[in-house]
């Protein structure tokens, strides 16, 4: 259906911001949130286990989580709201290690973010409310 735009987060290897091609009219919008093969072009090839869906009010702060023993990578995008999100690199021996990263995730905008294996995740909303969308 559509692309998508995948922008590497500064110097941090395998975490990128995603912008997916969105398609508009009058009566609304469409958009594809993922495509196994777009991402696979990308160099970004995973397959993920499962979907949460929260809903926070404004000045929630949820994280920093992760999974030391069962590392996954997520796709997270905002479905309703707008959140300040952060990932900090806990990768063993990586060069990147302690290195951190944040932005504004808005259903405006329609943006993501891509995070790979071995990051800490957290984010703050800034909306009276906020749907998130961790894949």
């Amino acid at each position: 259906m559509g692309g998508f735009k995948f922008e590497q987060c500064g110097n941090i290897e395998g975490l990128y911001l995603v912008e997916p091609q969105v398609f508009s009219d009058e009566r609304g919008y469409n958009l594809e949130a993922y495509h196994a093969g777009s991402f696979r072009d990308a160099g970004l090839d995973m397959v993920f286990v499962q979907d949460n869906l929260s809903m926070s009010a404004k000045g929630t702060l949820r994280g920093m989580h992760f999974q030391k023993n069962y590392q996954q990578g997520k796709l997270v995008c905002v479905v309703s709201g707008e959140v300040f999100d952060a990932v900090v690199d806990i990768r063993d021996g990586s060069r990147t290690y302690g290195q951190w990263f944040g932005t504004v995730l808005s259903a405006e905008t329609k943006n993501m973010l891509y995070v790979p294996e071995g990051f800490a995740h957290g984010f703050l909303v800034l909306s009276d409310t906020a749907v998130f969308m961790v894949s």
